[in-house]
C-alpha cells in the first residue's frame, strides 16, 4: 500500500514540475514577444518624433519629404544612396506627406495608414521588419584623453 501511495505523490510531484516547466517558457516566449513589441512602438514613436520636427518648419510638400528623407538617412546612418535605399525613400515618401499634410488638416488616420502600408511593403519585399534595421549595434569608440 505505501509504495502506491508513494508512486501516486511521485506522479504528482513530476506532473507539477511539467505544469511549472511549460508555464514557464509560455512566459518566457509571452515576455519576449512583448519586450519586441514595446521595442518596436518606441522606435517607430522616435522616428517619428524626428520626422515630425525635421518637416515642421516645411513650408511646402517637397521640402517635408526632402527633411524627412535627410532625417530617415542619418536616423539610420545613410551616408550613401543606393538602389534599395532609395527604394524605401520613396515608399516611405507617402508617410512624409501625411505627416506634412496632418499638421494643416489635423488628420491622423491618414499617417497611421500611410506608416502602416510602408512597414507593410517593407516587411513583404525584405522578409524582415523596418524597425530591425534600429537593431544594428553600434561600433564601439575608443575614449581619447587629450
Amino acid at each position: 500500500m505505501p509504495a502506491s501511495f508513494l508512486l501516486e505523490l511521485m506522479t504528482a510531484a513530476e506532473a507539477a514540475k511539467a505544469a511549472e516547466t511549460s508555464f514557464r517558457h509560455e512566459a518566457a516566449r509571452q515576455i519576449a514577444a512583448l519586450e519586441q513589441d514595446r521595442a518596436i512602438a518606441f522606435r517607430r514613436l522616435n522616428l517619428m518624433q524626428v520626422i515630425a520636427d525635421a518637416i515642421g518648419p516645411a513650408e511646402s510638400e517637397d521640402v517635408a519629404v526632402a527633411s524627412a528623407f535627410a532625417a530617415l538617412r542619418t536616423r539610420l546612418g545613410w551616408d550613401a544612396d543606393s538602389e534599395a535605399r532609395m527604394e524605401v525613400f520613396s515608399h516611405f515618401g507617402p508617410v512624409a506627406l501625411a505627416m506634412f499634410r496632418d499638421s494643416s488638416e489635423g488628420q491622423s488616420a491618414s499617417i497611421h495608414a500611410a506608416l502602416a502600408d510602408f512597414e507593410h511593403w517593407y516587411s513583404e519585399t525584405r522578409g524582415s521588419s523596418f524597425w530591425a534595421l534600429f537593431d544594428q549595434q553600434m561600433p564601439d569608440t575608443p575614449i581619447v584623453d587629450f
